[in-house]
């Protein structure tokens, strides 16, 4: 068994354009002058016939129809044998509302994710004589497709936006931001979409990984406050930076991992132009910026 990625949304939620976004990049985008981007998800299989989709965009129903792997391939025959979800954000959750045409499969999370979930009724479009809701304890493999098991770990994160409080803590470690391991014929690799901080235990488990996949939402802490954008940081939308001291690029330099990928990308991200100086920076220093279509293998 090969596993298999397929990046089907590489951007942030808002997407590339976002639709009220004057920003340099979403107006190169809409001209065709920079690739546009969906909503963050990724498509992983351990045999190309059977896959799981982690998070669903509120994108999806337009990356199924790009990717021919997940066509149907009877009347409601489907490839699509899970999807698993690493939080409870808008644009990680709101494309299960697509998926509700009575179609099977398996939705994966944690207990606090599933509750999220369960406390609005909208969701209850999903038939549960029809999808089956299976709730993943953290540290426990669970097998997500034939030969591809998936292990959700906690990573340094936050509450989703529509549940924050008047305090705000970014860093909480638990069920409510998570990343996931996969396992198929001896490779694994790890999709961390949202992640606020490279402490130690993470650093731990990702040391010699063959394949990650990881949070790109900025360039710089206060890119979306320099561009007149809002008055958050990456670091209060509970997000680590690509660039800075304090960065993945930095905190990621002297690990050992084989092939490192940005997803997740905001829409002011400045990699997301081919040719800007931030895209050349990030590639020297060994990262592949993820684009919606592309195909990864470990």
């Amino acid at each position: 068994m090969t596993f298999r990625a397929r990046i089907l949304g590489a951007a942030a939620g808002g997407g590339l354009p976002q639709w009220n976004c004057g920003c340099e990049n979403c107006r190169l985008a809409r001209a065709g002058t920079i690739p546009a981007q969906t909503q963050s998800s990724l498509a992983v299989s351990a045999n190309g016939t059977d896959w799981a989709i982690l998070n669903a965009s509120p994108d999806i129903r337009d990356q199924l129809a790009r990717t021919p792997e997940l066509h149907p391939t009877g009347l409601r025959d489907m490839p699509l044998r899970s999807v698993l979800l690493t939080n409870g954000d808008i644009d990680h959750v709101a494309g299960l509302l697509t998926l509700r045409e009575m179609q099977p499969f398996t939705l994966y999370a944690t207990a606090g994710i599933h509750d999220v979930l369960a406390e609005n009724p909208i969701f209850s479009a999903l038939n549960p004589s029809v999808v089956t809701r299976e709730t993943v304890a953290l540290e426990k493999p669970a097998e997500i497709a034939p030969g591809l098991t998936a292990t959700l770990f906690p990573v340094p994160g936050k509450v989703p936006l529509y549940m924050e409080g008047e305090t705000v803590e970014t860093d909480l470690v638990g069920e409510q931001t998570v990343g996931v391991e996969l396992k198929a014929g001896g490779q694994t690799a790890y999709y961390i979409p949202g992640c606020a901080l490279l402490n130690d235990a993470l650093r731990a488990r990702l040391a010699g990984a063959s394949l990650l996949f990881f949070d790109g939402t900025l360039w710089r802490d206060d890119e979306m406050v320099q561009a007149g954008l809002g008055n958050k940081t990456g670091k209060r939308m509970g997000h680590m930076s690509m660039s800075g001291d304090d960065g993945s690029i930095a905190a990621f330099g002297e690990m050992d991992i084989g092939r490192k990928v940005f997803v997740h990308m905001n829409n002011t991200n400045p990699v997301l132009r081919p040719d800007s100086e931030e895209r050349r920076a990030a590639e020297k220093a060994g990262w592949t910026i993820g684009q919606d279509g592309m195909e990864v293998s470990a």
